[in-house]
């Protein structure tokens, strides 16, 4: 599609995907949405992006990245039955995370029915310089009836500037006041001699008693009306772990309370026929390949134990482990992935967890299957990592070791693979590798 151009969309639920070139230098891309109201949010609720992943009437959603070989996407999924009537616009955005997009190669927006993945539209935009956020695209109501437009619009104030000229209240950072510099002293303070003498003291006579009068009759009176509570402004902040800084502290990036989501989306890249070659290549029968998403936890009290789709330990999220798993995508077509819930609440109560997948069926190894992994606590910034790619014939990572001291969590960024003896499960292999001590039986789904 040409920049301005448009064209009808279907109302059933749409895929809509933002893609670059990755490579040295590029800067990371972020999918964001905006929901409108004559040319503006109703509230910051209207904002879906990272740190709000869902708006709250289920039309968009943000489904997160994916990496294939050097191809990158963000994804969106909509749904424009469930936009409430009065809802006009759907704007679909682009932020830039550390550079511009005149160094992003590659950009485009696409949108594809979501069940059956035809795409219904595309727009690759070629002209950026020193934008740091974008409107690629929107969705809008015309005659009863809704349109995709080509709008290819930057902004250099990136995704901050973006989200303030649409309405969005967005958290500044915290700055300290400036010192107070004290005023110079009067020219009459310089003056030196004797102190002036001091006034004489003043006699107040006692107040007259008034006549006697009945007191005026006492009304009840409301409390007065506490003001009105205002919405805490949106946080744009992220948190991205790497080698180099490979942990963060969930009470310093806000995550405090409520639920850590922990998702888990993975995806099949093509696949040989055997392991060898110089690299090393996975057997995949994609029909039947089935990873695990799972926890091992310590509490404080010492109980251990294992939060994991096999054997059905899915946990708990509001009694011990405080840990829930929601379930078993056993063929990588959930578009939310796996998910592992961890109550924040009960933050005390952990002395160490330890996020591991596995490989149930369907794979020798993680070579050539692509994960990502995305912590996302209620009221914090998101934490997510890639995985590195895999060269040896894992059956299991660890992904990240989450540690606690009873005020606070620390994420660390493991992204390990390792390898299973003959015989021995993948279970017992990342018990082993980080001394849980444990005993294991088999087990099936």
């Amino acid at each position: 599609m040409p920049k301005g151009s448009n064209v009808p969309v279907p109302t059933t639920a749409l895929r809509v995907e933002l893609g670059w070139r990755s490579g040295p230098g590029v800067p990371d891309v972020d999918a964001s949405a905006l929901l409108l109201v004559a040319g503006k949010v109703r509230s910051d609720g209207d904002f879906v992006f990272y740190n709000q992943p869902a708006h709250s009437s289920g039309a968009v959603r943000h489904e997160g990245k994916r990496h294939d070989g050097g191809q990158e996407t963000d994804a969106l999924l909509v749904d424009l039955t469930r936009a409430e009537p009065v809802v006009e616009t759907v704007v679909l955005a682009a932020s830039a995370d550390g550079g511009s997009f005149g160094r992003v190669p590659g950009l485009y927006i696409r949108v594809l029915d979501a069940q059956h993945g035809t795409e219904v539209a595309r727009f690759d935009s070629s002209d950026a310089t020193v934008e740091t956020a974008f409107v690629l695209g929107e969705f809008y109501r015309r005659q009863g009836a809704w349109k995709f437009r080509a709008v290819g619009q930057g902004y250099g104030s990136g995704l901050e500037g973006l989200a303030t000229d649409y309405g969005i209240t967005v958290d500044e950072p915290q700055r300290a006041a400036p010192p107070v510099t004290p005023a110079p002293p009067s020219p009459a303070t310089l003056v030196q001699g004797p102190p002036p003498p001091a006034a004489p003291p003043v006699t107040v006579p006692p107040p007259v008693a008034p006549h006697a009068t009945m007191p005026p009759p006492m009304t009840p009176s409301m409390p007065p009306r506490p003001p009105a509570a205002t919405p805490a402004p949106v946080r744009l902040s992220k948190v991205t772990l790497t080698k180099e800084a490979p942990s963060v502290s969930l009470s310093k990036q806000g995550g405090t309370a409520g639920a850590l989501r922990v998702n888990l989306n993975w995806e099949v890249r093509k696949q040989f026929s055997g392991w060898g070659s110089k690299r090393g290549r996975a057997v995949a029968m994609h029909a039947d390949l089935d990873l695990d998403l799972c926890a091992l936890y310590e509490l404080s009290d010492g109980r251990k134990g294992v939060v994991q789709a096999l054997g059905n330990a899915f946990g708990a999220l509001h009694q011990p482990p405080y840990i829930h798993l929601d379930g078993d995508d056993r063929t990588g077509a959930v578009a939310s992935g796996e998910n592992l819930s961890i109550n924040l609440d009960h933050k005390q109560s952990f002395r160490r967890i330890l996020i591991f997948v596995t490989i149930y069926e369907g794979a020798r190894s993680f070579a050539d299957l692509h994960a990502t992994v995305t912590l996302q606590p209620l009221n914090g910034a998101p934490i997510d990592f890639s995985l590195d790619e895999c060269t040896v014939p894992s059956t299991v990572c660890a992904l990240a070791l989450i540690t606690g001291n009873g005020a606070d969590l620390v994420v660390q960024r493991e992204a390990r693979y390792l390898v299973p003896a003959r015989g021995v499960s993948p279970q017992r292999t990342v018990d082993h590798a980080y001394g849980w001590g444990m005993n294991w039986t088999p087990g099936r789904k």
